[in-house]
């Protein structure tokens, strides 16, 4: 089999400047933007659709969970597909996918076909969300190659802080199936441009054995914890419809560890958390996103059902963490890169703690000035602070031809600790059944989950404090600004390994 080694400056790389390498990156920031509007929406949706389906907290938490669940279980498998059978084809069927799944979501006829179809975007994404970096890195000539990623990031970022504005419009303007709808004029130009103009590109040398049986295994354990977890707040914690599926979880989750152990291939390969640096940052990603993750969650609904904000006004609330995140992450990237992670990785979470601590306040009175403003601007601070050294962190400690599964697994790991947030947080601050549709209930329960989220958060900083070093100047040196730019929604960088290239063009 003949192989083509990776684009390059004057050869086969494609170039920003040219008509075909911004074609590639429009397309890749409408894929990633798609996957990115439909996450920071579905949240504000959530009381309309409550109201609309009499759904209890249970039901609201699986809309937001079975997406999460399959993506999570899935992404490790979808970005190896992507590497083996071409990135651009399966950016595209994922895209597709998520199309599908996105017009079932808006036509669901009650909360349970909703969250099935939630499940099937969670597929779609695991397909599209790999894609969409790799494209990029594979693709472009080294010297443009962080150009485009810096467009990519900064377009994204767009997409990002535009999402919860249109969001909110389209659901007071009209319905919360809009939410969905609006995925299927987006996803038809993602395809059209993909397949006109993104380059096939996929790694060189036989097709790997694909691990079938470790994504099998992760999924069904996050499915039967998560089940578990959400299950009791409605039956206790000693009821077997609890246990039952908390110990299948349990099982699966060591069977996944042994399959991965005994895998020739595997979707993940166990030998990475011999690394403590790695093993640290994946740890403190866990404790930091649960915390987020589970606060994230119940805020829109607070906005709405114990301030009276309108969807809209929900949507745009959080404007300024985008704002700051966008001012900040690549000055904190740059910085981390000097100095070392440990200090803005340890001070990090415990800013965002304060924030949390902060949000609390929304279960009291108070205009957005004096209570939702300052908790949204440290928020903004804290993020900013911490989440490039943190992704740097995991990138950087492990080999460079283990970079691509150490940044997935980085990813796996915040959306799984969101997940069992998600399913758990609720239940311990005594917000269950429909009582996120009664104010006094609500604001009371929200209350106790802030303190909670709080201490988790700072928890994570002392642990960051005790476990993260600082690489050797001499490595510190060695690190360029790009190497930041990627946060936990992204695939790594670098480029890990020559690509084979068809169809490229526009070789100017």
């Amino acid at each position: 089999m003949s192989q083509t080694a990776a684009p390059d400056a004057g050869s086969r790389g494609l170039r920003l400047k040219t008509a075909k390498g911004r074609w590639v990156v429009t397309a890749t920031v409408l894929g990633s933007g798609m996957a990115a509007l439909d996450a920071t929406v579905v949240g504000i949706a959530l009381p309309a659709i409550g109201r609309d389906f009499h759904a209890s907290v249970s039901s609201l938490q699986w809309v937001v969970d079975a997406y999460t669940l399959t993506l999570a279980g899935l992404l490790l498998l979808g970005g190896t597909l992507g590497d083996s059978y071409g990135r651009r084809k399966m950016f595209v069927i994922g895209t597709i996918w998520f199309a599908i799944a996105s017009l079932l979501c808006g036509l669901a006829p009650n909360v349970a076909v909703l969250i099935a179809a939630r499940a099937l975007q969670g597929v779609g994404g695991a397909l599209l969300t790999p894609g969409s970096l790799a494209i990029l890195q594979a693709s472009f000539a080294e010297e443009d190659r962080g150009a485009a990623i810096g467009a990519w990031s900064g377009l994204g970022g767009v997409a990002t802080a535009a999402g919860p504005l249109l969001g909110g419009l389209l659901i007071s303007a009209v319905s919360w199936r809009l939410v969905f709808f609006i995925n299927l004029p987006l996803a038809v130009a993602v395809v059209a441009i993909a397949g006109r103009h993104v380059p096939e590109t996929k790694s060189p040398g036989p097709v790997p054995r694909l691990d079938i049986k470790g994504a099998l295994c992760i999924s069904g354990a996050l499915a039967g914890i998560t089940y578990g977890l959400i299950a009791a707040s409605s039956y206790g914690w000693g009821s077997a419809s609890v246990l039952v599926p908390l110990g299948a979880g349990a099982v699966l989750l060591g069977l996944f560890i042994l399959v991965e152990a005994t895998e020739p291939q595997p979707m993940l390969p166990l030998g990475l958390f011999r690394s403590r640096q790695f093993s640290a940052a994946n740890a403190v990603t866990f404790v930091v996103y649960a915390a987020l993750g589970g606060l994230l969650f119940l805020v829109p609904t607070v906005l709405q059902v114990v301030h009276g904000y309108s969807p809209l006004a929900s949507g745009t609330a959080l404007l300024p963490v985008t704002v700051i995140m966008l001012a900040l992450s690549s000055r904190s990237g740059k910085l981390a890169a000097r100095i070392g992670p440990r200090l803005q990785m340890s001070v990090g979470p415990l800013v965002l703690a304060v924030s949390l601590l902060l949000f609390g306040r929304l279960g009291g009175s108070g205009d957005y000035v004096t209570t939702v403003l300052p908790a949204a601007v440290v928020f903004g601070f804290g993020v900013a602070i911490m989440v490039a050294p943190l992704t740097a962190t995991a990138l950087s400690a492990v080999p460079a031809d283990h970079a691509g599964v150490a940044s997935a697994v980085n990813n796996d790991v915040a959306r799984a600790a969101g997940l069992i947030a998600v399913a758990v947080l609720p239940a311990l601050a005594g917000i269950t059944g429909e009582s996120y549709l009664h104010p006094a209930a609500l604001a009371h329960g929200f209350r106790m989950a802030a303190l909670m989220a709080a201490a988790f958060c700072a928890a994570g900083g002392v642990l960051a404090a005790l476990t993260i070093r600082n690489p050797t100047r001499a490595k510190c040196a060695e690190t360029t600004p790009q190497d930041f730019n990627c946060g936990l929604e992204a695939t790594p960088l670098r480029s890990l390994e020559p690509a084979k290239v068809t169809d490229v063009g526009d070789k100017k």
